[in-house]
C-alpha cells in the first residue's frame, strides 16, 4: 500500500515543533496489521481482520491532530482524503498518552483508494 498521512501545508508549522509531523507519523501494513501513528499523540496497531469497514468519510473535519467524538478517533493532519474505518472487534491503541479501546478511526490520507482497498481486499 502506497499512502502516507496527509498534511495540509498551513498545519506543518503548528504540527512538526509538537512531535506530530509527517517524519514522527506513519500509515502501513505490515503482513496482516495495519499501523497508525501519529507522533507521540497516537498509536495503533490493527489487525485487517478487525476492519469490518473502509470508506471515505464524507462528513467535514475542522480540527487537526488527534481528537475524540461521539466514539470516533480522528488522527489527521488535513481535512481532506478522510477514510473512516470501522473496528470489531474493537482493538486497544494509545492515544494522548492513555490507553483506548479503538471502534472507529478516521484517518486522512495521501491516498484514500489505497487504504481502503489494502483494508477491504481478500486477504491472502
Amino acid at each position: 500500500m502506497q499512502t502516507e498521512l496527509r498534511y495540509d501545508r498551513w498545519y506543518l508549522p503548528l504540527s512538526v515543533p509538537v512531535g506530530l509531523g509527517p517524519k514522527r507519523s506513519e500509515i502501513r501494513v505490515d503482513g496482516e496489521t495495519l499501523h497508525v501513528k501519529m507522533g507521540w499523540a497516537f498509536a495503533a496497531d490493527i489487525p485487517l481482520a478487525s476492519i469490518t469497514g473502509a470508506a471515505r468519510a464524507h462528513d467535514r473535519a475542522f480540527t487537526l491532530g488527534v481528537h475524540y467524538s461521539g466514539g470516533r478517533w480522528l488522527v489527521n493532519g488535513s481535512g481532506k482524503g478522510l477514510v473512516a474505518l470501522t473496528i470489531e472487534p474493537p482493538v486497544r491503541a494509545k492515544a494522548v498518552g492513555r490507553s483506548i479501546s479503538l471502534r472507529e478511526l478516521w484517518v486522512s490520507v495521501t491516498d484514500p483508494d489505497a487504504l481502503i482497498a489494502a483494508c477491504t481486499g481478500p486477504r491472502v
